[in-house]
């Protein structure tokens, strides 16, 4: 279920206002709740309020883009899953809509009228979209073709087992097996797997970060014994915008490009704006590739395009966006003015190579 109504934004001066209470917001509100439900929240020990405040800063992270962009459904699949960890924890979860609900009483108290109204009305939508929705996770849609080794290998990384994990790459790969399917059809299906597993409370953080322990050191191992590539003079940078530190699937497509010829430059997880547009700048690659998480990294993908189309204007590389925001709602990429934006490694190469001619 897709809940878009259409909504007011702010302007860049309401945005800085909005900005600038945060902390208030956050601190405010979570007084509130300790005020009113305190002996409820006494079985997290000091713990509590720390992650009460967390939430409720995640809750105002979301929706920012909400209140820039105009797009609500990010925000409405963030509360759901919130939701569904908070059930998982035991955590009162029918909060969420109560505290939507004072957030907006406490902008629409500190902001001036048009612009604390146009907030109460993204929070009241994030709240009817809590409350109507059907969605029982965030993660994308798996791969149409998973392959039934996907849950060997996922039981694999759950046991801790490298040996195993390498041996079922290994044996596929000497099948004739590519690399890239492999990633594609085995091991990120695994991955989200276990996120979802994760999300539910099933297993540990531990348990999972494990599990990317090992999908690195076997992705490293098969593209050292994946066949070389031939060279076809195209160059692309890759990074995860400021503030994302989710690298797993920007290393896919890494490989992918690199498998297909293609130049590299994979700056990895969470690469500040600065450094990231002075590397592009210094570089000149034909594609610059960013990677999204999540709706609240959007205004840094946007702040880079906007940066290098300031600095290089028609010599600016094209910019395809992807990761898991991009993936649910491709029409973001528009939004933010990116050339392409792809939900997958083999889509991310195939749209590259049609729009960029070898130097």
């Amino acid at each position: 279920m897709v809940f878009n109504p259409v909504l007011k934004t702010l302007d860049a001066q309401g945005l800085q206002r909005f900005q600038a209470l945060h902390v208030d917001a956050v601190r405010a509100v979570t007084n509130r709740f300790y005020t009113t439900h305190g002996s409820e929240y006494e079985q997290f020990g000091e713990n509590g309020r720390q992650s009460c405040q967390d939430d409720l800063s995640f809750h105002l992270e979301f929706l920012r883009p909400v209140l820039e962009f105009g797009m609500l459904q990010p925000m409405v699949d963030y509360l759901v899953w919130l939701d569904s960890v908070l059930t998982a924890r035991l955590v009162p979860s029918e909060h969420l809509a109560q505290s939507l609900d004072w957030l907006g009483e406490f902008f629409a108290k500190t902001m001036n009228e048009a612009e604390g109204a146009v907030v109460v009305q993204a929070l009241a939508a994030a709240r009817d979209g809590l409350l109507q929705s059907n969605i029982s996770t965030i993660l994308p849609a798996l791969p149409v073709k998973t392959w039934p080794e996907a849950l060997a290998f996922e039981a694999a990384l759950l046991r801790g087992d490298v040996k195993e994990a390498l041996a079922m790459m290994n044996r596929m790969m000497d099948a004739g097996i590519s690399l890239v399917d492999l990633e594609m059809q085995m091991i990120q299906p695994a991955l989200y797997q276990i996120g979802d597993r994760w999300q539910n409370n099933q297993i540990t953080v531990a348990q999972e970060h494990i599990a990317t322990a090992i999908v690195q050191r076997v992705m490293s191992a098969g593209f050292v014994r994946s066949p070389p590539p031939i060279p076809i003079n195209k160059r692309v940078l890759l990074a995860c915008v400021e503030g994302n530190h989710h690298a797993m699937g920007l290393a896919m497509v890494s490989d992918a490009f690199a498998l297909a010829g293609w130049q590299v430059q994979y700056l990895g997880a969470n690469v500040p704006n600065t450094a990231l547009v002075a590397r592009v700048v210094s570089s000149l690659p034909d594609l610059v590739g960013l990677s999204v998480s999540f709706p609240q990294q959007l205004r840094m993908a946007k702040r880079v395009m906007t940066q290098l189309r300031e600095t290089l204007g028609s010599a600016r590389p094209a910019v395809m966006l992807g990761g898991l925001a991009i993936n649910q709602f491709s029409r973001l990429a528009d939004v933010l003015g990116a050339d392409a934006c792809s939900a997958n490694a083999q889509l991310a190469v195939a749209r590259a190579d049609l729009m960029v001619s070898p130097n």
